[in-house]
């Protein structure tokens, strides 16, 4: 063979090999605030879907594919959110994955169905994404509504009748809110106060002074991290010792460590079993994945985990070609699929995953106690 027959054998043969390398890695794109207020949840989320991708390409991946997640930071801004999806859509992604935010993942929807892309388990339980039925969305955790009943009806049952409800003034604050108008509805009771607050630049103290000023037993706050841990703050600096309430988006360690000692006795709902439960094989494979990676599991890498989990069985289920149709087909006909002590079901009628909801509250160590 003449030097200049080797040299474009070679080159073929490169070409080839970066062909076949490109053709096995699954793209899996995310957008989320990587920076902005909801930067510590959205942190943790994405360490566990990671520990469960990792493990699933340590082991020859899907279909001989590995999985590579793609994460933009849409610094929780859901234009921006919109952008970063159609940007991942264009780099070829197989699926979005765990955006993060009520208006953030519904600025991406109308994306899905012109792209036929599956958006699989958003980091958001807003309602708005369970129904209608989208046919290309997949939701993994409980609705923010039925955490919020959940909690009031909690109230309810040891003697707090005197509730105050805290909400930011957007698509999510409406929606987990109406959850818990629901729950009041059934006991029969009003809310003693209701304050809204801007997403941007939020005034909690002022909020706050406003709803102390109703002499509320306990507090609901349905927000972000940052805004909620300056409202439950004021609560306790101006000398009120009202139970204080949150919902599963805030059970990061960040919104731990950022309440500090006013973290202790706050109760936070929970969409997924405890950190701690090894009765449940999925929470004991999840602990083990944590220890090799040198993380302490949270609820919030928990929810990554049990996405990935679910992510990567359609992946499985769609067959050797994968293709955005074919995991959105496999999907849907995924029924009764146990995660590990938990079933996930999905069919043309129903895409919202699982109905686990349960309340934790933290100790005076930081740490949940259910």
């Amino acid at each position: 063979m003449t030097p200049t027959a080797q040299r474009w054998l070679s080159i073929a043969t490169l070409t080839v090999g970066l062909v076949s390398t490109a053709q096995a890695e699954l793209l899996v794109g995310q957008t989320a605030g990587i920076t902005g207020p909801a930067a510590d949840s959205v942190k943790e989320v994405t360490q566990g879907a990671k520990l469960y991708f990792d493990a699933v390409n340590a082991s020859g991946g899907v279909h001989g594919q590995h999985i590579n997640l793609q994460s933009l930071d849409d610094k929780f801004d859901p234009k921006l959110a919109a952008a970063n999806a159609k940007a991942l859509i264009d780099k070829g992604a197989v699926a979005l994955f765990l955006t993060r935010g009520t208006p953030h993942t519904q600025a991406v929807l109308p994306l899905l169905a012109e792209h036929k892309i599956p958006l699989v388990a958003p980091s958001t339980g807003a309602m708005v994404l369970h129904k209608p039925v989208n046919p290309w969305l997949f939701n993994v955790r409980a609705s923010y509504q039925r955490e919020a009943e959940r909690a009031i009806e909690h109230l309810g049952s040891i003697g707090v009748t005197r509730i105050a409800l805290v909400q930011v003034d957007d698509s999510f604050g409406d929606d987990a809110i109406a959850g818990a108008q629901a729950g009041l509805a059934k006991a029969k009771q009003q809310p003693v106060a209701h304050q809204k607050y801007p997403r941007e630049k939020p005034d909690m103290p002022a909020v706050v002074s406003r709803v102390l000023a109703a002499s509320p037993q306990a507090v609901l706050f349905v927000g972000t991290g940052e805004a909620v841990s300056e409202g439950m703050k004021a609560v306790r600096a101006a000398g009120s010792t009202a139970q204080l309430v949150t919902l599963s988006n805030n059970a990061s360690s960040g919104f731990i460590h950022s309440l500090g000692k006013v973290g202790h006795g706050v109760i936070v709902s929970q969409v997924f079993p405890p950190e701690r439960s090894i009765a449940k094989a999925i929470i004991k494979d999840a602990q083990e994945s944590a220890r090799k990676a040198k993380l302490e599991l949270t609820p919030s890498m928990i929810e990554g985990y049990a996405s990935a989990k679910v992510l990567v069985e359609g992946l499985k289920r769609a067959g050797p070609k994968i293709n955005r149709q074919s995991l959105r087909d496999a999907l849907e006909g995924m029924k009764a699929y146990d995660l590990g002590g938990l079933e996930v079901s999905y069919s043309a009628n129903d895409h919202s995953g699982l109905q686990y909801v349960d309340l934790a509250i933290l100790d005076e160590s930081g740490k949940f106690r259910r």
